[in-house]
């Protein structure tokens, strides 16, 4: 056999492997010869080879059941062997059969040999392949779906413009979060974008491709640079990924459709990356062995020393993400030092072989970026399918890795040593103490300290005895028995020591012969007296008889040994106080403080194993914060919102992959330099010449799409001016030519002002043509203000009239406008001038309002009434454009009527949901939490209570959410098609609403949403329900805050002030009556 052929076969063995590890993860088998007889049936097919296993595990009923329930095993294949560097003692361990801890490295195992994968392409590949292709399915199928199930971009670019130097979001095309969290990730380590951005393709690719890899990976490379580029320099506030999406879909064909593993994903992109680097080293480097930039940033190398049936070994291996398991551990330090030490190890060979074995593995060169990938998947057999593992594991923002290190071997084992040697007496001080705090030997335990106090406080009872006078009936004796009288106590005790003399004395003889006393009456049942207490019972446990010599003892030894008690149990918590406070700072000293990792990035995965979302928490160290990376949402985070998703443990939200950057090479996150100037390059500055072009003509796209969007909107509203003033100037016709009234007409749900310019006239609240409610109700308020004014002025002139009417007239809408008024109550929905007042409107247009109101043609038809009006109305046309900007007073008056419409929609949507018609309520109560928070951008008073208001759109949302939550489990299939187009039509629409702002109360209703119908993935039910949940769920785990096309705002009925104010005085009255009743 040649040395090729030699080579060759090694690689083909290690394959096999590789196949085998990734099928003993995926279905549990640990039969090896099972697993190679799948392989084959299958021809090397992972996904048939599963088929087959699960098929043939379904035909075996008779299977035990802890292998039934077996789950994936943790496995000791992790890594890639990169050639021995041991001496000729040396086992190699890649071939023996244990199972694999992360499929991710045991993927890995296919690169030891690079030349394997030059003549094609591997199956892990065609993983990705399929994957990819779901991607771009998914967002092909997306522009299909009604425009109620698909999240899209918003028509005005002004939504989409980047904000200053905010950092660019990537867009979700169908199901590739996880491709946003990990580029985000990778891009914010600024030396890897310098990487990318400055990489330049081989000039030998200018001809064709060598092969299959370069084909693939160089488009790749050159369209992840662009998509780089943009993201430095863009003036959108995200950007479309498809076009490298699209690279990746391309390179592989497959029609199979899966969401991607992050860590998979990362992998693969990786070693793509690296491919395509290794090239460019290789035409660029005269060195026989050219280092490539990816390998010397994110591989790292170990040693794996220790025994195998009595024989040692030693190796060296290299390693890209390091895998850890979650399961049974607190902390990423547990992790680590469970994933470095193997313990002992029965082998797989035959009895008379047998022995112990283990080994340790020591880091001899950590990476600059350091990723930690966390195990967070799990197959059940039982089920037959993954499942998430939602434990809590803590990790720290700064991560020291030196107990790691092969240089501090033997210190670290010392300390090991010692850390086993306190745990074990830790487990032993535990044991004591819950001894003490869980005592009895029963069902039921306290602590000790607790029963000797009892028991003092029991000896110290005074006995209280119920009267038998006041107690017992003479004619309904206690037990519900006749009048016969009960024998005496002694007379008994004498029966019983005639009849049994040999056990005179004994409690047993007497309690025999009271039975047999209680058998010979005839019982009465009689059930008020039946329950009745017997006679001498205390009213409280206490002693029946006990000395004051006998109190004093037992008082004085429970005392005593309460208190040593007491110090017994303080002085084990101490001590084991003092031995976790020893552990923690077991490494602490500064000689092990010495090879620090700062926590970059965070890749958290919210969901169940099956369906979920992805986002990313990166770190900015020149603003010195959190930054949230959720798709086309980049926001500002904190470390303690960090914390509540990534931690895990009580959501379904927990951080699946660690990325630390070695905190001694700052490189890896400093800006570049002008060479000459010295300045930081930003933005465009740090692009190579061909990217700043291509961004340069991307950012004019944007622009002309800016001026064509405000070009049409001036169109429109040049046509809306025309059009209002044609309905002004016809109205006005209408109303000059006729005196016959209408109803008043519903206000616009136009918030934004009308045009200035339409002829002015009086707003409808102010003025009507005939005597309706609400002019009868300013009717009023007039003349009451002129009769005042008449009894109160000697001058009895119509101007000087006017004059003191209006003065008393203001001076009332003053006392309602600074009066503190009860929820049930709001003055500025009775009167204009109290709204304008509380939010500051300018003198003039109060004047010009007041005068309005004295203007109308409604008041009564007295001479005095007709002169002051008439005088009003004069004075109104004398007050010129120089002295009341009427473009202004008009932007007020529509100001309130938007006030007062936004109140009409919120009190029909409150009146709704206090019906518990929530479908109907939710649309009312959406506007009105819209139109308020425009009205509220403009000042404190323009509109209602946020809270309040936020309050009832969020519980409205969660009451639906049960609903449709309740059709759903009934499993009855129009109670689940309703369910799930509640929540397609109204919940998930809304739930972008919630999250926008980022409050408090809205981020947990949404979670609370989520986790109902994430529940339900654990759980057995019927195909067509799990296929109609798996669709359901992507939608409803969307974080994207795109605000999706939403219903018409429904038509608000005519009204007049008078039923706005009661309607909203009853329901306010009512929603307080109902929080008090449940407070």
């Amino acid at each position: 056999m040649t040395v090729e052929q030699n080579v060759l076969q090694q690689h083909s063995q290690k394959h096999q492997q590789t196949l085998l590890n990734q099928l003993r993860e995926v279905t549990g088998t640990t039969d090896v010869q099972l697993l190679q007889q799948a392989l084959q049936v299958s021809n090397g097919d992972l996904a048939e080879a599963v088929a087959f296993l699960t098929e043939k595990n379904a035909k075996v009923p008779q299977q035990d059941e802890s292998t039934y329930y077996q789950t994936s095993q943790v496995s000791n294949d992790r890594y890639i062997s990169v050639g021995s560097q041991a001496d000729s003692n040396v086992i190699d361990l890649t071939g023996d059969d244990k199972d694999d801890l992360q499929r991710a490295i045991a993927l890995s195992l296919a690169e030891s040999n690079r030349a394997f994968r030059e003549t094609g392409i591997t199956d892990e590949e065609q993983a990705i392949s399929r994957v990819l292709e779901a991607s771009i399915a998914e967002n092909k199928a997306s522009l299909k779906r009604t425009h109620t199930e698909v999240w899209s971009d918003s028509p005005n670019p002004h939504d989409r413009k980047r904000i200053d130097n905010c950092p660019v979001g990537l867009k979700n095309v169908g199901n590739t979060c996880w491709f946003s969290a990990v580029i985000q990730s990778l891009f914010n380590l600024l030396e890897f974008q310098r990487l990318v951005l400055n990489y330049s393709p081989p000039a030998r690719v200018h001809d064709l491709p060598r092969n299959q890899k370069e084909h693939r990976n160089l488009p790749f490379m050159q369209e992840l640079r662009t998509l780089f580029s943009l993201m430095v320099g863009s003036k959108r506030k995200y950007v479309d990924p498809s076009r490298a999406v699209e690279i990746l879909k391309d390179a592989f064909k497959s029609s199979e459709s899966q969401q991607q593993d992050v860590s998979e994903f990362t992998h693969k992109l990786l070693d793509w990356l690296e491919d395509a680097f290794q090239m460019k080293s290789e035409e660029d480097g005269e060195e026989d062995k050219p280092k490539n930039p990816m390998v010397e940033l994110f591989y790292g190398r170990f040693l794996a020393v220790g025994v195998l049936e009595g024989k040692k070994f030693e190796n060296t291996e290299m390693f890209g993400q390091y895998p850890l398991q979650v399961n049974g551990f607190k902390d990423l330090h547990e992790c680590l030092e469970a994933a470095m030490i193997e313990g002992e190890i029965e082998s797989l060979h035959s009895a008379e072989n047998s022995a112990k074995s283990g080994q340790e593995h020591w880091f001899t060169e950590l990476p600059p970026v350091l990723t930690f990938e966390l195990s967070r998947f799990e197959f059940n057999q039982a089920l037959g399918r993954p499942e998430k593992i939602h434990n809590k594991l803590e990790f720290p923002s700064m991560l020291y890795m030196d107990r790691y290190m092969d240089r501090n071997r033997e210190i670290t084992r010392i300390k090991r040593e010692e850390i086993r040697r306190l745990k074990e007496h830790l487990t032993l001080l535990q044991q004591r103490l819950e001894r003490y705090l869980s005592y009895g030997s029963g069902p039921k335990r306290f602590p000790l300290a607790d029963v000797l106090q009892y028991a003092m406080e029991f000896a110290s009872s005074k006995p209280v005895c119920t009267s038998p006078v006041e107690d017992i009936d003479s004619s309904a004796p206690p037990g519900g028995t006749t009048g016969l009288p009960l024998p005496p106590l002694s007379s008994l005790a004498e029966q019983d020591s005639l009849a049994s003399p040999e056990s005179s004395g004994s409690s047993s003889g007497l309690a025999s012969n009271l039975a047999a006393a209680q058998q010979q009456r005839a019982p009465i049942h009689k059930p008020f007296t039946q329950s009745r207490l017997p006679p001498d019972l205390p009213m409280h446990p206490a002693p029946r008889h006990i000395t004051e010599e006998e109190l004093r003892v037992l008082e004085g030894c429970l005392h005593r040994w309460r208190s040593e008690v007491e110090n017994d149990t303080r002085d084990l918590q101490d001590s084991i106080k003092r031995i976790h406070r020893t552990v923690e700072l077991m490494y602490s000293d500064k000689s092990m403080m010495q090879v620090p990792y700062r926590l970059h990035a965070v890749l958290v995965h919210e969901g169940q194993a099956n369906a979920g979302h992805y986002w990313a928490y990166i770190y900015d160290p020149h603003q010195r914060c959190w930054m949230k990376y959720n798709d086309i949402s980049v926001t500002k985070s904190s470390w303690e919102e960090l914390v509540r998703d990534s931690f895990g443990g009580y959501r379904n939200a927990s951080a699946y992959c660690l990325m630390y950057i070695n905190d001694k090479k700052p490189f890896l996150i400093e800006e570049d330099f002008d060479k000459e100037t010295g300045q930081i390059l930003s933005g465009m500055d740090k692009l190579p010449p061909d990217l700043k072009q291509y961004v340069k003509e991307d950012n004019e796209l944007f622009d002309k799409e800016i001026e064509e969007w405000n070009a049409l909107q001036a169109r429109k509203a040049q046509q809306e001016k025309l059009a209002l003033a044609a309905a002004s100037a016809a109205a006005s016709a209408a109303s000059s030519t006729s005196i016959s009234s209408s109803s008043p007409q519903p206000m616009s749900i136009d918030c934004s002002p009308p045009d200035n310019a339409a002829p002015q006239h009086d707003p409808e609240y102010m003025e009507q043509p005939s005597p309706t409610s609400d002019a009868k109700h300013l009717q009023e308020d007039t003349e009451r203000a002129i009769s005042r004014a008449t009894a109160e002025q000697e001058e009895r002139s119509p101007e000087a009239l006017l004059n003191a009417a209006l003065k008393l007239e203001y001076a009332r809408l003053v006392r309602f406008a600074q009066e503190d008024t009860p929820p049930e109550k709001d003055y500025r929905l009775q009167h204009v001038i109290v709204y304008f007042l509380q939010n500051q409107a300018p003198k003039k247009i109060l004047e010009r309002t007041l005068l309005t109101q004295f203007a109308d043609r409604n008041l009564a038809f007295d001479e005095r009434c007709k002169s002051i009006m008439n005088v009003a109305r004069a004075k109104l046309e004398l007050i010129t454009p120089e002295e009341v900007n009427l473009d202004e007073y008009e932007v007020w008056h529509q100001d309130y009527r938007n006030f007062r419409e936004t109140t009409m929609f919120m009190i029909t949507g409150l009146e709704l949901f206090h019906k518990t018609n929530y479908v109907e309520a939710l649309i009312y109560l959406i506007y009105s939490y819209q139109y308020n928070k425009e009205l509220l951008s403009k000042g404190l008073y323009r509109g209602h209570d946020e809270e309040f208001l936020g309050h009832f759109r969020r519980d409205c949302l969660l009451k639906l959410n049960e609903q449709a939550a309740a059709m759903f489990e009934s499993g009855e299939e129009p109670e689940v098609t309703t369910g799930l187009g509640i929540m397609n039509e109204l919940v998930v629409p809304c739930i972008p609403l919630l999250l926008v702002h980022d409050t408090e109360g809205d981020l947990l209703a949404v979670e609370d949403m989520r986790n109902r119908w994430c529940s339900y993935l654990g759980q057995e039910m019927e195909s067509n329900l799990q296929e109609k949940l798996t669709d359901f769920l992507p939608k409803l785990l969307d974080c994207s805050t795109e605000i999706k096309s939403f219903h018409d705002p429904p038509k608000v009925p005519a009204y007049s002030t008078l039923e706005l104010c009661e309607r909203f005085g009853r329901i306010m009255t009512t929603l307080c009556k109902v929080a008090n009743h449940g407070r």
